[in-house]
């Protein structure tokens, strides 16, 4: 605020509005709004709320209107000496350049205020730049040893790459040869299977046909005259068996006679 500024702030901490219509002025040089000059004024004992000095007189605290009327300002001042006229305008002034200074005084402390913050941001913020910088030298190493491994690892998956493709030639190789050889043999076993001779059936039905004779089968012939009655009696149940079991000059003998009946 600049001596050519007409508008006063509140001096209450923490509110520093702009005053307009009513105000709380004290015997100490501080101005308060209406609000809290209203609550601050109305306890006992009375006190400052700037610098807590005791306002105990009967005008030590006064509530005016910072624009007041035309008649006001006619009558206000009007049968007074001009010795009270300059008095009272050079106490208005003081009032008015304490104000200044007062807030001159405020926007120092707060300036210092700032700056100490920012020293302290500025130290925090180096103090993080160089952890930054720490993690980033980090990070970067670990970077560099990481593409390290990876170059390593892409080294190794061509070696097993590679190796995985002759793997697969050589089974395919194996593959063809055992598809070849397994083709092969079942072409010789077909060829082995239709050689092989196959069974007379008729030469088994007429095998079977001898063995399955009949036991008494000799006393079925009719023999003539002139053949010997000793030759069937070789034929009984005991020697049929024999008989038809073994080839003798006998038998040889028998067929023409069956024949001949």
């Amino acid at each position: 605020m600049s001596l050519c500024d007409d508008t006063l702030l509140c001096n209450f901490p923490k509110c520093r509005t702009k005053l307009s219509g009513f105000a709380w002025v004290t015997a100490c040089s501080h101005v308060f709004c209406d609000q809290h000059g209203s609550g601050e004024f109305s306890r006992s004992p009375v006190t400052c709320p700037a610098c807590s000095s005791a306002l105990s007189g009967k005008l030590d605290i006064v509530r005016t209107e910072l624009s007041p009327c035309e008649e006001f300002k006619a009558m206000v001042l009007a049968g007074l000496r001009p010795d009270i006229i300059l008095d009272i305008s050079a106490r208005a002034l003081a009032f008015w350049s304490y104000q200044v200074n007062q807030e001159r005084m405020y926007q120092e402390y707060s300036l210092s205020r700032a700056e100490a913050q920012l020293k302290q941001m500025e130290k925090v913020l180096n103090q993080q730049n160089q952890s930054r910088e720490l993690e980033l030298t980090a990070m970067r190493g670990e970077m560099t040893s990481l593409k390290k491994v990876m170059e390593e690892y892409k080294r190794k998956y061509s070696e097993v790459s590679e190796k995985l493709m002759e793997r697969n030639r050589q089974y395919q190789k194996l593959q063809g040869l055992y598809d070849s050889l397994r083709l092969r043999n079942m072409v010789v076993g077909v060829e082995e299977r239709d050689a092989m001779p196959q069974p007379a059936h008729t030469d088994f039905n007429a095998g079977m046909a001898r063995q399955v004779t009949p036991q008494r089968s000799p006393q079925f012939l009719f023999p003539g005259p002139d053949v010997d009655s000793r030759f069937f009696s070789c034929l009984e149940s005991d020697g049929a068996k024999a008989f038809f079991h073994f080839s003798s000059p006998t038998r040889e003998k028998v067929r023409p006679f069956m024949k001949k009946h």
